[in-house]
């Protein structure tokens, strides 16, 4: 019996002390021969030629040695261990109370001048291409003259004669040989020859193109030989005094915000990296009526030489407004369950280690950042990485981005 209770404290010991697969194992066993012992009669159990009693008493002993042994076998168990989800904290801060007004715009000259002959004609040459630049009184383009100075020297020629007209009228008048009428028409027809001789002039003067102001020539519209009407734009011309202007086209909920003077970051994808200040300098007092939209221009504060009227920027316009109030703003990557306006985010409790929900008001969202009109003060540091793992009360490992 000593040695039957000897083998089950053994067994029962390895049991509660061993992996549970050998714990399992080991159960069966177990069980099979109590319930053999069971079975046998006043629980005598024969086995191998030996007779063993085993009284239920004996069998709460062995279990409780086997306990007994366990535990001194590993006087201390370990607890589990608790798994301290990893995340990334940002501090809520202020931020400015409207969204950033983001459009692209085209750069080109503030003053851009068309051109033209004031008569028709047949052009005889054009002295310039695309891209040159050119000095104010520069001739660019002249018409072929023979047919204006013809009729230039006409009216010289009708003007003499004019006049020579009303002297021999006055010696007549003098005379008293024509009447005072006769007199008059005289002098009235040398008047009218002498303004047409002032029009024929000033159109002989307008047969030749020349440069208004120093600038570049943006476009060359026309080529020598060919017939042109009066009026028709020969030559595109930028001027360089007024310099390099953006225009871009807004949408009314977006000019409403604006004023003269409010700031915009510039970016040309033609030249990367680099980064120009400009400023609102003329609004739109309608809007365009073959688009709807409002026509607004920006001045460069920081021009570029590598600059060139048509390149495409983008613009990030601050309005006025925005900087007025200012609403808590936090990253993107924060914000929980979103629906309208309503959404949540995990505040970091540093004096706990751990995080609690937080319910939001949502502003509007600019780019990666969320401005919040309610439920959050800045400074709050809010969980960013790792906030769709976290649990409310739980604590959490604070790691360095």
């Amino acid at each position: 019996m000593y040695r039957l209770l000897l083998r089950t404290r053994s067994s029962l010991t390895w049991t509660f002390c061993a992996p549970a697969w050998a714990r399992r194992f080991v159960a069966t066993r177990l069980y099979g021969a109590l319930h053999r012992a069971h079975r046998a009669s006043h629980g005598i159990l024969i086995r191998r030629s030996k007779v063993q009693i085993i009284s239920s008493r004996t069998l709460s002993a062995a279990l409780a040695l086997a306990l007994a042994a366990c535990s001194n076998g590993n006087s201390t168990i370990s607890a589990p261990v608790e798994q301290l989800v990893p995340v990334a904290l940002v501090a809520a801060h202020n931020g400015p109370a409207a969204p950033t007004i983001r459009t692209t715009a085209m750069l080109a000259h503030k003053d851009e001048m068309r051109l033209a002959f004031k008569i028709s004609g047949v052009i005889s040459r054009i002295n310039v291409d695309e891209g040159a630049t050119v000095k104010a009184g520069q001739v660019l383009a002249e018409l072929e003259l023979a047919e204006i100075g013809s009729q230039v020297e006409q009216t010289r020629q009708l003007l003499s004669k004019a006049e020579r007209d009303l002297e021999r009228g006055e010696q007549l008048y003098r005379e008293q040989v024509i009447a005072l009428e006769a007199l008059q028409d005289l002098k009235t027809q040398r008047n009218i020859t002498a303004q047409t001789l002032k029009a024929t002039s000033f159109n002989r003067e307008y047969a030749v193109i020349t440069a208004p102001t120093d600038g570049v020539v943006l476009r060359k519209l026309l080529q020598a030989r060919e017939t042109v009407a009066p009026g028709a734009s020969v030559l595109v011309l930028g001027s360089a005094a007024t310099g390099y202007v953006l225009k871009a086209s807004l949408a009314d909920r977006d000019v409403v915000q604006l004023a003269l003077g409010d700031s915009a970051k510039v970016r040309f994808d033609a030249l990367p990296g680099t980064s120009l200040n400009a400023t609102v300098t003329r609004l739109p007092a309608a809007a365009d009526q073959r688009t709807g939209l409002f026509d607004v221009e920006l001045a460069l504060t920081t021009p570029d030489a590598r600059l060139r009227s048509g390149l495409l920027a983008r613009i990030a316009l601050t309005p006025a407004s925005a900087t007025a109030n200012a609403l808590v703003h936090v990253p993107i990557a924060a914000i929980l369950e979103g629906e309208r306006a309503r959404a949540s985010v995990f505040v970091f409790d540093a004096s706990t280690q751990s995080v609690s929900r937080r319910a939001v008001q949502v502003a509007f969202i600019d780019g990666v950042q969320v401005a919040l009109s309610g439920g959050l003060e800045a400074g709050a540091l809010v969980v960013t990485d790792g906030a769709a793992y976290v649990e409310e009360g739980k604590k959490v490992k604070v790691i360095e981005r």
